[in-house]
């Protein structure tokens, strides 16, 4: 009896094999009840881990899609319908060339420059003799004005009032008007130099018809008369002047007469 009780107590006291004092169990020496399997890289992982995703033909043709279209800011608009017409603008006087050349600049800062074609002054080539020397100088056509080829919109029209030197556009009730086609013609040839198909240089001869003036050397030395026509091209004048009661065109150089 007594053998049997010991026995029971020392059941009760020693604890399992398999548990630490702690109460944990620890596995058994012997093989484990549960298989470990060697870790492999699962077909949608890479070699470091990284989860990768199959890329579809779809998911191809998409993104090649999108790189065909180029960006917003890239777009060209100089497609853009217009129509440009030559206008005349009002410009201080004796500063013409100045003002042109400004206005130019302002349109290349601005990048406008599709928009503008040429921007003129009017003149034309003419000789002029001083103490016997001819030489050769510009002549306006128009002072205080010059011609722009241009297409109005409201970048164009607030820039051209904004350039320094600029009035306004020649025109009724504010509007700009476009210039005349033979105006136009007239402008762009006389621009031109003889050896560009431009017309001979004419001479600057400072009378007008009407003027009284005086034959200063020549057959007809001394008489006066009055100025009846003038050709610029050849530097030739035409005067009335009266001999024997009988008034009587004479044609002399410009430079054999002085005025009144």
């Amino acid at each position: 009896m007594v053998s049997d009780d010991l026995n029971k107590a020392s059941e009760v006291t020693q604890p399992d094999s398999a548990e630490n004092e702690l109460g944990i169990a620890h596995p058994q020496s012997g093989s484990p009840d549960f298989d470990v399997e060697s870790e492999t890289p699962d077909d949608e992982t890479n070699a470091e881990g990284i989860a990768t995703n199959e890329v579809s033909d779809d998911d191809l043709e998409e993104d090649e899609s999108l790189e065909d279209v180029a960006p917003i800011e890239e777009i060209d608009t100089s497609d853009e319908d217009f129509t440009t017409n030559w206008y005349i603008l009002k410009v201080q006087s004796n500063r013409e060339q100045s003002v042109a050349e400004g206005l130019k600049r302002r349109v290349a800062v601005e990048g406008l420059e599709r928009f503008f074609g040429d921007i003129i002054v009017p003149v034309e080539d003419v000789a002029e003799f001083k103490n016997g020397t001819k030489r050769v100088t510009k002549r306006k056509l128009y002072p205080g004005y010059i011609v722009v080829n241009m297409a109005i919109n409201d970048d164009t029209w607030f820039l051209v009032r904004e350039t320094p030197g600029i009035g306004d556009f020649t025109g009724s009730a504010g509007k700009p008007t476009p210039m005349n086609t033979n105006e136009v013609e007239r402008i762009v040839q006389a621009s031109k130099t003889e050896d560009e198909g431009g017309e001979p240089i004419k001479t600057l001869i400072p009378f007008k018809a009407g003027d009284r003036a005086r034959i200063k050397e020549g057959t007809f030395e001394n008489f006066d008369g009055e100025i009846e026509s003038i050709d610029e091209a050849n530097g030739r004048v035409t005067v009335i002047i009266n001999i024997f009661g009988r008034s009587t065109p004479v044609e002399l150089e410009h430079w054999q007469i002085e005025a009144m």
